[in-house]
């Protein structure tokens, strides 16, 4: 035979690969929070609060309406803000002084977000800022600075021999500190 005429050999069968599982990530967030365990949830019964865990914010220069809007408040970072600590102290004194009814209340309105003026303003004042006429005196106010942006102040307030705490959230828009919490003991 000669080498035309020789006929083809059949072709070596491959061997089959293994099939393999590739996991895919899914563009939706998952049905139930993976992290949290499972709880027993007992009809009448007072459930736990979850814990507050800050979401990250959006980046510096960013509108916040998006890129359709032409003006509106952009967030800031660190380096643009002032120090939060004269900013707290003076958001403190501000806000207790119009609780006690020494100032009007509008005087607090470029510090805080429309939410936490809404409630000063139709909420109830604590019995120890509308009673007696003793001074406010604010102690040291302590910083922390969880993500760049955002600053929680703290402070005890003294009046009458009694001291009160103090909390604040403070976030930097547009370059200056603005207070979206609140809370006054």
């Amino acid at each position: 035979m000669t080498a035309s005429t020789r006929a083809p050999e059949p072709l070596a069968q491959a061997a089959p690969r293994p099939l393999r599982l590739r996991l895919v990530a899914t563009p939706q967030p998952p049905l139930e929070d993976e992290r949290l365990p499972l709880r027993l949830v007992v009809p009448g019964a007072a459930t736990p609060r979850p814990t507050h865990r800050p979401g990250p914010r959006p980046r510096a220069g960013r509108v916040v309406g998006g890129p359709d809007a032409d003006f509106g408040p952009s967030f800031s970072t660190r380096a643009d803000l002032p120090e939060p600590r004269d900013t707290g102290r003076r958001l403190i004194v501000c806000a207790l002084e119009a609780l006690t009814g020494r100032r009007p209340l509008t005087q607090v309105r470029s510090m805080v977000s429309l939410g936490v003026f809404t409630a000063l303003s139709q909420g109830r004042r604590p019995r120890w800022c509308t009673e007696g006429s003793a001074p406010l005196l604010v102690g040291p106010v302590h910083v922390c600075e969880p993500v760049d942006g955002v600053a929680e102040i703290s402070a005890v307030v003294r009046r009458g021999g009694r001291a009160h705490a103090v909390a604040a959230r403070l976030e930097g828009i547009d370059g200056r500190w603005r207070c979206t919490a609140l809370q006054i003991g």
